[in-house]
């Protein structure tokens, strides 16, 4: 192992930054080369690479998004992209790769794996959805959350003056774990999440039982699922119900950026520094994640094979503390 590349790859997610450098100053200080990939798997196909030394990444830890930016690219799911990428990895002389992203960015790992015989791949998990199986927390997660939260608190003052019934959506398209944690943090009355069937009659129904006793105000937290922007149409459809006055703030992509909090500092240093040891240990086809305060190895298909479930004892004490 004597030349890496690192690149940065899907929804871009505070912490990022924190682990490149780690990456960095760790492959240095192992008498490693160090270049920079842009645009994640666009810049790989298109061999689009930068050296990086300590001053390339040097007070970077602080910063939002990633400075090696990313993108999503079609062209790289397809097998003439991927072997495009392989050639192009041929050229750098590249002998490992660390890819940090999502489910997305590990299956294409695995597809450009199964594809050629190139580079050893190690994944590290970086997703405000925090979605990604083999790790407890993703990257990015902490500093999304910790927005969530601040936004339901700054709602919550204006809900109690006005006497308002308020739905905030937050990210999390397949998984529910920034609006559950959120949620009870922020002291939400109710959730609405892609892991758990919900009906407008039920949450209703559980908002008025709080009017009933003594609430003049209330709170939704809402995952965004599928379709972002579904909650004005639940909100229209509970205020008529109650015939009470509601109103929607989506959060969107205020959740991505702003400085990582210290967890995700900590978290992206710490994977970033595994990450380079499970390259020189030979290691490829994985995913360095922390499970129970412990370093982990996932193989990169479980990454995006296997479903991450949900806290349950948090899924169990949410209805006790929204009543």
């Amino acid at each position: 192992m004597k030349r890496i590349g690192i690149l940065t790859s899907g929804g871009d997610a505070p912490g990022m930054n924190a682990c490149i450098r780690a990456v960095v100053r760790t492959a240095l200080a192992n008498d490693l080369a160090v270049v920079g990939i842009r645009r994640g798997y666009t810049g790989l196909i298109a061999g689009d690479a930068m050296p990086l030394d300590r001053s390339a990444i040097r007070n970077t830890i602080h910063l939002g998004g990633t400075i090696l930016e990313t993108s999503r690219n079609p062209e790289f799911y397809t097998r003439e992209g991927r072997l495009k990428a392989a050639a192009a990895v041929d050229r750098m002389g590249l002998d490992g790769i660390v890819l940090i992203g999502g489910e997305g960015t590990f299956h294409g790992a695995s597809l450009l794996a199964a594809d050629a015989d190139t580079a050893a791949l190690v994944g590290v998990p970086a997703s405000i959805d925090n979605d990604v199986y083999g790790t407890d927390y993703c990257i990015g997660f902490d500093t999304a959350a910790n927005c969530a939260v601040e936004a339901i608190d700054r709602i919550r003052d204006t809900a109690r003056s006005h006497e308002r019934l308020f739905f905030i959506e937050v990210m999390g398209r397949t998984a529910g774990f920034l609006a559950l944690e959120s949620g009870i943090a922020g002291g939400a009355e109710e959730l609405i999440i892609p892991e758990e069937e919900v009906t407008v009659a039920r949450i209703s129904d559980r908002i008025e039982r709080g009017f009933i006793i003594g609430k003049k105000s209330a709170i939704v937290v809402v995952a965004e699922g599928k379709t972002p922007g579904i909650s004005f149409e639940i909100a229209r459809e509970v205020s008529e119900r109650l015939n009470f006055d509601s109103r929607v703030v989506v959060l969107g992509h205020l959740q991505r950026g702003g400085p990582p909090t210290l967890r995700d500092r900590v978290l992206g240093s710490l994977l970033g520094f595994a990450a380079v040891e499970a390259l020189m240990e030979e290691r490829s086809g994985c995913m360095v994640g922390e499970v129970g305060g412990n370093l982990t190895h996932t193989p990169l298909e479980e990454t995006w094979q296997k479903k991450k479930p949900l806290d349950r004892d948090l899924l169990r004490i949410f209805p006790y503390l929204s009543e």
